[in-house]
């Protein structure tokens, strides 16, 4: 008796989804709960496991096609299949002889080709794609292979069957390259380089790559954001000299007691609460003709993914102290990282913070998080020469930006917000004392 694969619920407003990959071929054993391929939407991958154990019998969606929710997209039979077809595509041990029995005839002089034959002999085993075939790959590694003009069949994988990871073509890319180039091939690369062409391949001058759904989507939004609302962007300096001092003495202490690192999201996370509890407008956004003011705080934590941006929400910050905030937010980078992250995850932020000071920016203007009406941007620290009770002096100095909407926030709020978040942090005494 057949069991039917059908695409699951997706969460509220999600409808449908995009097949990334097929982790069985039909043919294949499966076990109940054991992943059968990986869904893309336009907010979080998620993987679809098997209801029954069995064999896959049939695949009825190909990767890189759309489905809706509820679509079928395989069945599985019964009985047990085979195990690892990569394993079983490899010859009997008792035909290994007769195989190489025939070739004898080969006369002596030919000791030369052994090193070009041993290439064609162990083709088979890296990967079943073709040379060049990204078919068989996941969109993150795909991502990575056309970013670096890597050959796949080039790559050994260590994932399930063979199949390259992220990693692999990770350290693919960054591996020094040791093959000399051919001389006939040395003007060429040359031309290439002095056009500035990405990749190392001769002949490729451009590269088309379908955006992912998620990269659809940030766009589509992005976009929305800048046309819906009335975006303006306000800038501050922190002197973050007392906050890393205070960091530098209670670090250990800290991860001691609670068992997670002291870091300087949650001093953010917490000037950010002083400052939407006395201006409330930032933490508010507008539905209709109506301006929702928000009695909680969901804070929003941008964090970087291959796949792009994506913002996970630690609810009800405004309860919480530096332990907790600083759990949730290593938890929620570590599930952003490993594609773990859910739907909940994604849904009901307030308010958002961004820090692209981690990739080095000094400073930026993001774009609000629709409807959201208010983004703070933290930036690198960076020595500076300023001015200190009459002296110049060199401290670590880092610019804030908000970038508010400015229907429902006045620019005299923004201001006034972007100054309580600098008092507290060049004060944390006063997040300590609530003031």
């Amino acid at each position: 008796m057949s069991s039917e694969i059908r695409v699951p619920t997706l969460g509220e407003s999600v409808t449908e989804a995009t097949i990334a990959q097929w982790y069985k071929k039909p043919g294949d054993a499966v076990a109940i709960d054991e992943p059968l391929c990986e869904l893309e939407t336009d907010k979080v991958t998620i993987e679809v496991p098997a209801q029954s154990a069995g064999v896959l019998a049939e695949v009825t969606v190909a990767e890189g096609e759309t489905v809706e929710v509820g679509a079928l997209l395989g069945s599985i039979g019964e009985g047990t299949g085979k195990e690892n077809t990569t394993e079983n595509t490899a010859p009997p041990p008792e035909t290994a002889p007769a195989a190489s029995a025939e070739p004898p005839p080969a006369p002596p002089p030919v000791a030369a080709p052994p090193a070009a034959a041993a290439p064609a002999a162990a083709a088979p085993e890296p990967a079943p794609a073709p040379i060049g075939d990204a078919s068989a790959l996941s969109p993150a590694v795909r991502r990575v292979v056309e970013e670096h003009g890597l050959d796949p069949a080039q790559i050994t994988g260590t994932g399930k069957d063979g199949r390259l990871t992220k990693q692999d073509a990770m350290a693919a890319a960054s591996a020094p390259v040791t093959t000399a180039a051919p001389v006939n091939q040395s003007v060429n690369q040359s031309v290439n380089q002095s056009v500035n062409q990405p990749g190392t391949q001769m002949g490729v001058r451009e590269e088309r790559v379908k955006m992912t759904r998620l990269r659809k989507t940030i766009a589509a939004r992005l976009k929305e954001s800048q046309n819906t609302a009335a975006q303006l962007t306000t800038f501050n300096e922190v002197d973050m000299g007392a906050l890393m001092q205070l960091r530098r003495d209670y670090k250990d202490l800290f991860e001691q007691k609670y068992g997670a690192r002291l870091g300087f999201m949650s001093f953010f996370a917490r000037a950010c609460v002083t400052a939407l509890r006395e201006i409330p407008a930032v933490n508010a956004e507008i539905a209709d003709d109506e301006i929702i003011y928000k009695n909680f705080i969901n804070m929003g934590v941008a964090v970087g993914t291959e796949k792009g941006l994506v913002v996970p929400v630690i609810r009800d910050v405004q309860d919480m102290g530096l332990a907790d905030i600083e759990l949730a937010v290593a938890g929620m980078g570590r599930k952003a990282r490993d594609g773990k992250l859910s739907l909940e995850d994604l849904q009901g932020g307030t308010f958002t913070m961004s820090n692209g000071g981690v990739y080095g920016s000094l400073m930026s203007t993001p774009i609000l998080n629709m409807p959201q009406s208010g983004i703070l941007g933290m930036h690198k620290i960076q020595d500076r020469p300023v001015v200190v009770n009459g002296e110049v002096a060199v401290r670590p100095m880092m610019y804030l930006a908000l970038s508010y909407d400015h229907r429902i926030v006045d620019g005299k709020e923004a201001v006034t917000f972007l100054v309580r978040v600098k008092e507290c942090l060049e004060n944390p005494e006063r997040m300590l004392l609530d003031i």
